[in-house]
Order: C-alpha cells, then structure tokens, then sequence
C-alpha cells in the first residue's frame, strides 16, 4: 500500500523536532509540499527545509508561537501566500514543560502547560479552518498522548489533563465540521523516545516505561508517522473523531 498526497499542502506545528520531524519528512517524501511551523528549533526546522528540497520535493519553515493568535494567523497566511492552500493540518506542538505536583504547581506552569497543549491546537485550528471551509475538503489530525487516558506519569497531571482536553477536542470538533467536507482525529503516542524524554523523564523512567511496553521497547518518532498518514489518506475517508493508540501495547482499548 504506497499512501501519496502529491499536489497537496501540508501545516505541521512543531514540525522540525521528534516526532514533528518525522512526520514532516513522510509527507514530502509522500509528494506533499510541507509548511514547517517553529517556535524556537529554528536551525532544526531550517535543516529539515533543505532535506526536503535536496530530495525535490517543497517546504518553507516559518516562525510562529502557536500561543500567540497574531503570529498563527500570520502563519497561515503565509501558508496560503506561498503554496495557495492548506489540505492537511497537523497539530503536533506541545510539551509537558515541567514535572511538578499539582499542590505545588505556581498558576503560571498551569496556564503555560494549557496555552501550549491546548490552545495552540485551538488557535492553529481556528486560524486553518476558514480555508477548508473555502476549499470544501480538509483533514485534521492531533497529536494527543497515552497520557489523557492514564493520567501521566509523576509530575504530569497538568500535561495529562491538557492532552485529555485534545483528544475531547479532536471529537466534538469532527462533529462540528463533518459537512464542510473536513475530517478530523487523533494520533496517541506511548512513550516516545525523543528530546521531551531527554529533558523531563530520568533514565530510570525510561528504564520503567520500557519494561511496561509489552512491545520491549520504547517508540521512535518513525512509529507514529505511519497512523498519521493513514489518517490523513483517503485510505481512511470514512474515519474521522477518531484517536489511534501507537503504544507497543502499553495500554490496550477494549
């Protein structure tokens, strides 16, 4: 099964690092031409440009906090002026910032871990919808987290409960939109080992999320590329409010 989307114009948030990253690179090298949204990996995003267009394939890097609705609408706006559309939108920035307690969580780490988990996919949204309400088609997918469904790990109920409210988001938003021609789902990743692991889990942490993977493994960010263009094909075109769980079998639906 060759899963292409050439002609079409992708927006990834967070698209020059972990799993952003690797989403990004399956896209162009599906056909797509890729806008790489970026708050501060500037030199990472830019190094994922010349990736794709030393390979022939097209994408631009623009700078934008998904937090801030001026610099998101310049985004798209530049998406737009640029590439003349946006058919797939990935909503894959966010990060737990910090382990910390709740009873000894300042108010500004809260308000930090839900602007950026959550507002940044209302924003970016919000921004992205008019033009595929203009276009009659479209395809959404967020990145949510095994966390909304277990709680996280120590120090994570305020990430947990940020990703909790995405994955809700991702199906009241599909319902919301389904006439327009759009989808809209969700991607869930387990314990993926990128640099949000190198800089807030320890190596016993990481120690003991891999003995809990039936898998014997943690995830790469590769993993979770092939759910996501899964969902963004028509080879999923009657699947939308959906969240896959790429885990090794951490945690299992029934």
């Amino acid at each position: 099964m060759e899963i292409r989307f050439d002609g079409k114009i992708a927006l990834v948030t967070g698209g020059g690092t972990g799993i952003g990253r690797a989403i990004t690179l399956e896209l162009a090298r599906s056909g797509a031409s890729v806008v790489i949204n970026y708050h501060s990996s500037q030199q990472a995003a830019e190094e994922v440009v010349q990736e794709i267009t030393a390979a022939g394939a097209k994408a631009i890097a623009v700078r934008a906090d998904v937090t801030k609705k001026v610099e998101i609408q310049h985004l798209v706006k530049t998406a737009v002026d640029h590439f003349g559309s946006i058919a797939i939108l990935i909503n894959n920035a966010g990060d737990l910032i910090q382990r910390c307690p709740i009873v000894e969580m300042p108010e500004e780490l809260w308000e930090a871990i839900m602007n950026l988990n959550v507002k940044g996919v209302f924003l970016v949204t919000q921004a992205v919808l008019p033009v595929m309400f203009q276009q009659g088609s479209g395809n959404i997918i967020n990145i949510t987290s095994i966390a909304a469904r277990t709680g996280g790990g120590s120090g994570a109920v305020a990430y947990a409960a940020a990703k909790g409210a995405v994955s809700t988001f991702t199906r009241g938003l599909a319902k919301e939109v389904v006439r327009q021609g759009i989808r809209v789902n969700a991607v869930s990743p387990g314990f993926i080992l990128t640099n949000f692991h190198e800089r807030n889990s320890t190596p016993e942490q990481i120690k003991q999320a891999t003995a809990a993977t039936p898998l014997g493994r943690c995830g790469a960010p590769a993993d979770i590329v092939g759910a996501v263009l899964y969902l963004a094909s028509d080879y999923a075109s009657f699947v939308t409010g959906e969240t896959i769980d790429v885990n090794g079998g951490m945690l299992m639906s029934y």
